[in-house]
C-alpha cells in the first residue's frame, strides 16, 4: 500500500500502520471505523435545518435564548407546526422560501443567519440521528421531526 495515492482520501480518513500485520490500513477520525481498502470520496450532502432546542439538549442555550426552558414536547409541537406551514405551500420554491423564513426568525441554530443553510458537509460531519434522516430525502424533500442530542429538527436537503 505504500505505493497508493493517499493524497485523496475523503475527509476525517487517514492512513495507520498495521504492526500486526505490518501493512497500512485506513480509519475514519470521525466513525472510528478502520478498513483495509482505501475508502472513495463521496459527494457532499447539503441541507437547511430548523432546530427547536428543549431544556434536555446538549446545549440548552441559543443566539434567540441565554437558556432554553421549554420541554421537549414544546418543541416538538413548535417544529410540527412549523412543518404543518410547511404543507401549505404549492411549490418547491414558495416552500423553500417559507423554510428560510421560519429558519431565519425561529430555528436555534446559528446556521439561522443563513436561513437555515448548512452548507456542504461531508459523511460522519453530523450527527448520526441527522445524516441517516438526510441522506434518506431527495433533493428539495423535507424530513419529519428528527431527534438528536441538539434537539428536534426540520431537515429540507439540498444536495
Amino acid at each position: 500500500m505504500g505505493s497508493g495515492d493517499h493524497s485523496a482520501l475523503p475527509a476525517n480518513w487517514e492512513v495507520r500502520h498495521s504492526r500486526t500485520h505490518n501493512k497500512d490500513y485506513y480509519f475514519n477520525r470521525a466513525t472510528k471505523e478502520s478498513r483495509w481498502d482505501q475508502p472513495t470520496a463521496q459527494p457532499k450532502l447539503g441541507a437547511w435545518h430548523i432546530l427547536a432546542k428543549h431544556q434536555g439538549s446538549r446545549r440548552p442555550s441559543s443566539w434567540r435564548e441565554e437558556t432554553i426552558t421549554r420541554s421537549k414536547d414544546d418543541a416538538r409541537a413548535q417544529i410540527e407546526g412549523f412543518l404543518a406551514e410547511l404543507a401549505q405551500c404549492e411549490s418547491i420554491d414558495e416552500k423553500r422560501r417559507k423554510f428560510g423564513d421560519i429558519a431565519q426568525q425561529y430555528s436555534d441554530c446559528s446556521s439561522a443567519k443563513r436561513r437555515g443553510d448548512l452548507g456542504p458537509f461531508d459523511y460522519g460531519a453530523m450527527q448520526k440521528p441527522f445524516e441517516d434522516a438526510v441522506v434518506a430525502l431527495q433533493v428539495n424533500e423535507i424530513s419529519k421531526p428528527v431527534e438528536t442530542d441538539s434537539g428536534i429538527h426540520i431537515i429540507l436537503r439540498t444536495q
